[in-house]
């Protein structure tokens, strides 16, 4: 009553309409939870609030029962549908699609047709055309569904199969005690030849007490009984014939048949473009704001022929564009992106791209302390291992100076060494800033997308014009946020530490709103590398004479952003350079193992070809890789494209792989696979936090699918369409982020 009050007497002089329609307004609320019950009541999870809140608004008789709430549900629900797809074919692929996606399980079979039903009459069929859409639609859901399980089914056989085959593998292996029987010699032997390395050693266990039990494996011992006997020979000759002989094999370790074919433990030698060429790397290290890539650029501007590598398809595009400011045509190659441009000779692209097979002149490989990444960091081992150009210029925080030294070494290539200054002072702040201290040019640093919006919210409802800038978003829309920041359409930026890569901004002041982060595994405090990263982004040369890094009241002490800003680079924790397997690597250990699973190969690639404490290399995590091959390893595709799908890039806590898995299905059954879409898009003025998200995750999954498409054209034929969606929602995510409005904004929904 006390709200129905304030409503009419904001109206006054009110009659019996201005009464109903107030008290429809404050029953809102009600209508859209009793809404949301009926939904769940009859299955339609395709419902969703927005949907509910919007037909609850649309009732105009407050005292409408629950047929006349669902009548208004019916008539929403029905425009999302037809705005779903121009066809009731494609629309309730898009439902269903993006259910799958929210749940990651499709429908159950009832409420499959019950959906097709409401999404023919909402696209207007009649009776007979209904009933006609229906059952052609469970055919087709039924035909999938058996596709999918007899899919899975494969895929978990072929698992038991390679894990079976592992075990067998494991248990056949036998002890230095066990070489004597094999090869006819004695026990003293057997140690001899195995410390020299002559004996490849498949395993290396840790037992209690710290000793170190090695393990061999029969089948690859055996044929060595021949040259036993050349050894024993070798043993009464010259001690330097004898030392030639025991160096000559020392680099057969781990399970030496698949070993030599991956040759993981020999990762520089697999690049062989690279290593035909006398290079020379020059490492440029410097603080934030010291001009290295500007450095860089101008020695690439010169040459005929060249790569800029970037770690973010943003960055690869601003590289581009700075090589075009030099008057200098770059050709673009992303991850779900090509440009070419004719006459080009130089490329601009993200690191994972890095072509192995063409020499250039020179090369610029930028943000190099990603090497100690534990997801990324082996496609920086490979671009800077592999890269073939004369001239390597890598680039990065001081922090990348001994691992990139150490891949230099593996690789035999000369390392010049320049250090550059920041070119402004850096300081940390005395006091900590509250928010009504904030000042035109400040970027407040969160560490999640809810914490960046939540703050945005609250300098919103204080009148402050705000731009943010965080993971999920796409590169476009952080260009355009960023842009909004620079021309001064916001005062303030609030963005995740995706500012601390690229996106040169005009900020004054770097204001941590937190000094803790999880990192995936748990909260703790940031590094000082973190702080310097991020905080360097302050003070920008030529328009602000100093750069300020300083914490939000109540978020922290200054002290310690003062103590970060000023500790010197951390050794690294771990030296050797993290290693993956390519194409080529799963193709040739396939072959030596004899197994079409990637499952197997990847298993027999972890447990077995780059030993744990191998000297040089470390095996990078590739559990998502294995994950994607356990669920499509049954689908009817080669194994080189199971191997391509295990490197999509998906996110498993939006069940990307399932989605991967259910897309793999329709390759291998010759149905062309549709773009994701986001639908009918409410207007941005209007849309809530949970709208922005589900538009930001369509954005994510038409990245994947993109990625697909421009390796598998033809099972991914619609590219014009997923870049236009594409595009589309890119343009929508920048709209709802431009608004400014006061008090109950649409993102703190």
């Amino acid at each position: 009553m006390p709200q129905l009050v304030r409503l009419v007497s904001r109206r006054m002089p009110a009659d019996r309409d201005v009464v109903a329609d107030a008290l429809c307004q404050v029953r809102r609320k009600a209508w859209t939870g009793r809404l949301m019950d009926l939904a769940n009541r009859f299955g339609e999870s395709w419902v969703r609030r927005a949907d509910a809140d919007a037909a609850a608004g649309h009732m105009t008789d407050p005292d409408a029962d629950d047929e006349a709430l669902r009548d208004s549900l019916r008539q929403v629900v029905g425009s999302r549908m037809r705005g779903a797809g121009a066809t009731p074919e494609a629309a309730l692929e898009a439902m269903a699609a993006e259910l799958l996606d929210a749940t990651g399980h499709a429908l159950p079979a009832d409420r499959h047709a019950t959906l097709a039903q409401q999404v023919a009459q909402a696209h207007g069929l009649d009776q007979g055309a209904t009933a006609a859409f229906v059952s052609a639609a469970i055919r087709a859901e039924d035909r999938r569904r058996g596709e999918l399980r007899a899919a899975e089914q494969a895929s978990r056989a072929r698992k038991r199969e390679e894990v079976a085959r592992l075990r067998a593998w494991e248990k056949s292996l036998v002890g230095i005690e066990g070489i004597p029987a094999l090869l006819g010699c004695t026990p003293r032997e057997a140690l001899r030849w195995a410390g020299a390395g002559l004996l490849p050693v498949a395993r290396k266990q840790r037992e209690r007490g710290g000793r170190e039990r090695w393990e061999f494996d029969p089948a690859e011992i055996l044929p060595l009984k021949r040259e036993s006997a050349e050894w024993r020979r070798a043993e009464v000759e010259s001690a330097d014939r004898k030392e030639s002989r025991r160096e000559a094999p020392s680099i057969r370790v781990g399970n030496a048949a698949v070993a030599r074919v991956a040759a993981l433990d020999r990762y520089a030698a697999h690049f062989a473009t690279a290593r035909a060429l006398k290079r020379r790397i020059t490492l440029v290290t410097g603080p934030t704001n010291s001009g290295k890539s500007h450095t860089a650029l101008d020695r690439l501007a010169t040459a005929e022929t060249g790569f800029a590598l970037a770690p973010l398809r943003l960055l690869a595009h601003e590289f581009r564009d700075a090589l075009a400011s030099r008057g200098v045509l770059a050709s673009l190659a992303t991850g779900e992106e090509r440009i070419h441009v004719p006459g080009s000779r130089h490329l601009a692209a993200t690191v994972e791209m890095c072509p192995l097979h063409n020499p250039v002149d020179v090369a610029i490989i930028d943000e190099a302390q990603l090497l100690h990444d534990r997801d990324r960091g082996a496609a920086w081992t490979a671009a800077i291992m592999g890269v073939p150009a004369r001239d390597v210029f890598v680039l990065g925080a001081p922090e990348c100076i001994p691992m990139v030294e150490r891949i230099a070494t593996l690789c035999g290539d000369d390392v010049e060494k320049i250090s550059l200054e920041r070119k402004g002072p850096l300081r940390a702040a005395t006091n900590p800033v509250g928010l009504g201290d904030l000042r035109p040019g400040d970027a407040l640093i969160a560490f999640s997308r809810r914490d960046v919006l939540d703050m945005r919210a609250e300098l919103v409802r204080r009148g402050r014009r705000v731009a943010v800038i965080y993971g999920a978003l796409s590169p476009e829309v952080r260009r355009a946020e960023a842009a909004r920041f620079r021309n001064g359409e916001a005062d303030i930026v609030v963005a995740t530490d995706a500012i601390g890569m690229g996106l040169n901004l005009p900020i004054r002041r770097v204001i941590f709103t937190t000094l803790k982060k999880f990192d995936g595994e748990g909260r703790r405090d940031l590094n000082a590398q973190e702080i310097k990263q991020i905080g360097g982004r302050a003070g920008r040369y030529g328009k602000f004479e100093e750069g300020v890094v300083a914490v939000l009241a109540g978020a922290g002490s200054p002290d310690f952003v003062r103590h970060m800003l000023n500790a010197p680079p951390a050794p690294p924790v771990e030296l050797r350079p993290q290693v993956q397997p390519d194409a080529d690597i799963i193709q040739a250990v396939a072959a030596e193992i004899g197994s079409d699973s990637l499952f197997g190969v990847l298993a027999r690639i972890k447990r077995a070809v780059l030993r744990l404490d191998d000297p040089n290399y470390r095996l990078a995590d590739m559990t998502q890789a294995q994950a994607i091959a356990s669920a499509i390893d049954g689908v009817g595709i080669p194994l080189m494209d199971r191997w391509t799908y295990a490197m999509c890039p998906v996110d498993e806590r939006d069940n990307g792989i399932t989605r991967l898995a259910r897309w793999a299905v329709d390759h291998a059954a010759g149905r062309p696979i549709v773009p994701p879409s986001a639908g009918r898009l409410p207007a941005p003025e209007q849309a809530s936090g949970e709208e922005l998200q589900r538009g930001e995750k369509v954005h994510k999954r038409l990245v994947a699918w993109r990625w697909l498409a421009l390796r598998f054209p033809q099972a991914y034929p619609d590219l014009d369409r997923a870049e236009a969606e594409t595009a589309r929602l890119d343009r929508w995510i920048e709209d709802v982020l431009r608004q400014q409005r006061r008090g109950r904004t649409a993102l703190a929904s």
